[in-house]
């Protein structure tokens, strides 16, 4: 590991690689007392603290100075204190870490102390990381000054190593800390390539504007988690343009993840006052704010009965002035309430609009007959053009479900060519194996397979994937056919596999209206019961056991449907009106099943005879 020793005990770091090296060597102390799943626990907030030892050692002296003036004044010295560190933070305790090391005795009380002389939004960090618990965790253990000493002797100052790279260093941590823990990572850590994907889909279409110098854009994660999905934003539109700017905002209800987000930002120089802590549903930590662009990976398939009597009454009482008006999904899974928060999080078309990510799994695509909440949730979003595309992710992708998932992409500033349409990609045969499950994650993407999807999504155009097999029925290559390519020649006794991989279709495609039939209810002779009273009296009263539904398309006409569909078959029956509702539903695999023929009768029966043959020679050669 290539270290610098710049003074007796105090090691300079060369890149952000070996900076992660050289702090994980500390899970070496850690080993025997604490479980591998743990060690993040303590080297996390523990690299925090040295950082901010490092960053405000230039300007503690006159911190100090002010403090002691300001509250000889009887001054509120947060103001001051702040304009002297020169940082959106300040620590008024005249020790550090190196200082720590002068008192063995007595450093769990100094370490202490030191933390909680940091500013509130800091202290609240190592709060959530429930940081005096490991301190005494670890002086009990009798390792606390060898960690505390460890730390004390990298230097972390700006100098030595800038935000970017002690960024990507925290990065590199926090992604190690996750996948120890991979029986959890899922809850609290989106897989790399899942969010690069998605940064690309929601970037592609914006490039030309991203790349103006000086450009200042906003991005919202309401389930922030470690802060995963901003910082990959981040590093993509610096990438695009050095010069362009990316204020981060999110809402994380994990204490934990919480506090390595707030940390996270706080080291690349962002506004940790963006990122608030809290249930995103029942408490919007970002009220009457709008955004740019929007990343959310929320929990699959989790209830929302804690939080049903705040997000009922939002409903209710604000309808579409509050975020859930368009209607709310089963109390069993709460994704799309996610997806109506961050409708809600949009900046208006005229204001530029927004647009934003999504991953669901597969129920809110069709979940929900008509009139009920999901269905009216998706009718909402294709009547107002919201949706840009639905991408259909490999299985096996995500660290705690193997579950088939996909990235929704929702806009209100759709380009030209997209209005009033759909567009569906199944990605889903778009992975490579990994070397090493995790949990159940045991498919990647890889940057070519990334890369084909953002061309189908950026191109807007048909495609189908031709994939080419030998005549041993072993896949030998494929590629992407755009609409009007001519597909590969087949190889000599192989084959050439057509299916469709990205598809366009109308809104209204997916709309269908749940007609009511009914049917006469007759007496014992077979006679048609009439009503006698009100509304009903004189017209046939509906037998309910006979009773049937019928889902008719929007691009259908009911009455024709109704005469050459029912009529036919029950010319006694009608249409009750007043029961007709509207759904939408997005049954995403029928639109990519390819049909394969079965294998010939004949074929198979040869298959057959053969292995019966071969049978009833293994038995004779038993019995002699």
């Amino acid at each position: 590991m290539a270290l610098l020793q710049e003074s007796p005990g105090v090691f300079q770091i060369v890149n952000h690689q070996n900076l992660s090296s050289f702090i994980w060597s500390v899970a070496d102390l850690l080993r025997g007392d604490y479980k591998q799943s743990d060690y993040g626990k303590v080297i996390l907030p523990f690299t925090v603290l040295r950082r901010l030892d490092c960053v405000l050692e230039p300007t503690k002296a006159k911190v100090l100075a002010e403090f002691a003036a300001k509250k000889k004044a009887g001054l509120n010295p947060d103001p001051f204190l702040l304009r002297a560190s020169g940082q959106s933070f300040y620590n008024t305790s005249d020790l550090d870490l190196r200082k720590l090391m002068g008192d063995q005795d007595h450093i769990s009380q100094n370490l202490y102390a030191y933390v909680q002389a940091f500013s509130p939004a800091v202290r609240d960090i190592f709060e959530r990381f429930s940081f005096s618990t490991q301190i005494d965790k670890l002086a009990k253990s009798g390792l606390l000054y060898l960690v505390t000493e460890k730390f004390a002797g990298i230097d972390l100052h700006p100098e030595a190593v800038d935000n970017h790279d002690m960024g990507l260093a925290f990065e590199e941590l926090i992604r190690k800390f996750a996948e120890l823990s991979n029986e959890t990572a899922g809850e609290h850590f989106t897989p790399r390539e899942v969010i690069r994907l998605m940064v690309n889909l929601l970037f592609v279409e914006d490039d030309d504007v991203l790349t103006r110098p000086g450009v200042v854009r906003t991005i919202y994660d309401p389930t922030v988690g470690t802060g995963g999905m901003l910082s990959v934003a981040g590093e993509h539109l610096a990438a695009l343009n050095p010069q362009a700017r990316l204020t981060m905002f999110g809402q994380e209800l994990n204490d934990e993840s919480y506090a390595i987000c707030r940390a996270d930002m706080l080291i690349k120089g962002q506004d940790i006052a963006n990122i608030v802590a809290g249930n995103t549903l029942s408490e919007d930590g970002h009220p009457h704010a709008k955004f740019d662009y929007m990343l959310s990976n929320p929990p699959f398939g989790v209830e929302w009965k804690k939080v049903e009597k705040e997000v009922r009454k939002e409903h209710e009482s604000q309808g579409f002035n509050g975020r859930f008006g368009p209607g709310l999904p089963r109390v069993s899974d709460g994704s799309l309430l996610f997806l109506l928060h961050l409708l809600s999080k949009m900046r208006p078309a005229l204001d530029g609009g927004s647009r934003f990510g999504i991953v669901l799994n597969g129920s809110p695509l069709f979940t929900g007959g008509a009139g009920s909440g999901e269905s009216e949730i998706r009718r909402y979003l294709l009547e107002h053009d919201l949706v840009e595309a639905i991408i259909g992710l490999p299985t096996d992708m995500f660290y705690n479900t193997g579950i088939s998932t996909y990235v929704w992409i929702v806009s209100n500033r759709k380009p030209n060519a997209r209005k009033g349409k759909l567009q569906l990609i199944d990605a889903s045969s778009f992975w490579q194996k990994m070397r090493k499950s995790l949990g159940s994650k045991r498919k990647e993407m890889g940057e070519d397979d990334i890369a084909t999807v953002t061309n189908l999504f950026g191109s807007f155009l048909e495609a189908r994937l031709a994939t080419q097999f030998n005549a041993e029925g072993k896949e030998i290559g494929r590629c992407v056919l755009n609409d009007g390519d001519k597909p590969p020649l087949a190889p000599e006794g192989g084959k050439v596999k057509l299916a469709p991989l990205s598809r366009i279709f109308p809104n209204e495609a997916f709309g269908y209206r749940t007609i009511t039939v009914e049917r006469p209810l007759r007496d014992e002779k077979g006679e048609i019961v009439v009503g006698t009273k009100g509304k009903q009296k004189g017209k046939p009263q509906a037998d309910a056991s006979m009773r049937d539904t019928e889902n008719i398309p929007l691009s259908e006409d009911v009455e024709n449907h109704f005469r050459g569909e029912v009529l036919p078959h029950a010319p006694d029956a009608w249409v009750d009106e007043e029961k007709t509702k509207t759904g939408y539903e997005i049954p995403f695999n029928r639109h990519f099943y390819v049909f394969e023929p079965p294998r010939p009768l004949a074929e198979i029966d040869a298959d057959l005879a053969r292995v019966t043959a071969r049978i009833k020679a293994m038995i004779e050669g038993l019995a002699a």
